[in-house]
């Protein structure tokens, strides 16, 4: 099930980086940009990434703070987060239910199988916990200016 603008976005307590927990309920009052990636250290992946690095300043500026999520560990986040210098958290969704709450796992095809997987989706969330905007489907390169748009939209 896909979300929609207006919805409630899904709560959920998932363990960073560092093994904290983050919960969507501790961080009402300011835009949240929730990205779902498939996996740590993959091309697209970090480019998606690190677009978001590079944009930090821009996205922090519009009061948002970033969350990348995927079902990789605490020590693969460990060595994404150094490798490329990501100034926002990642969040452990090992059993994936937080990505299925999000609509954000599926079937997927690639090589010509058809598996069950992440589907690259972000979500910007408004202040008061609902869903400002939904992609699905998203395409890495490029993403984020689409992103901040729609987050300086949500500031005016």
């Amino acid at each position: 099930m896909n979300l929609a603008v207006g919805d409630p976005a899904p709560d959920f307590a998932l363990s960073d980086h560092n093994e904290e927990e983050v919960t969507l309920t501790g961080l009402k009052g300011n835009p949240v940009v929730l990205y779902f990636y498939p996996k740590d250290n993959t091309p697209g992946c970090t480019t998606e990434a690190c677009d978001f690095r590079d944009n930090m300043a821009r996205i922090t500026s519009a009061g948002a703070m970033v969350l990348g999520v995927s079902p990789d560990g605490v020590k693969s986040h460990q060595k994404f987060i150094g490798k490329f210098d990501l100034p926002f958290p990642l969040l452990v969704d090992d059993d994936h239910a937080v990505a299925e709450a999000y609509g954000a796992w599926g079937e997927k095809k690639m090589y010509g199988k058809t598996f069950q997987g992440l589907i690259r989706s972000t979500f910007l969330i408004d202040g008061e916990g609902k869903i400002a905007q939904a992609w699905y489907h998203v395409r890495a390169k490029g993403h984020v200016d689409t992103v901040l748009t729609a987050l300086e939209n949500l500031k005016s």
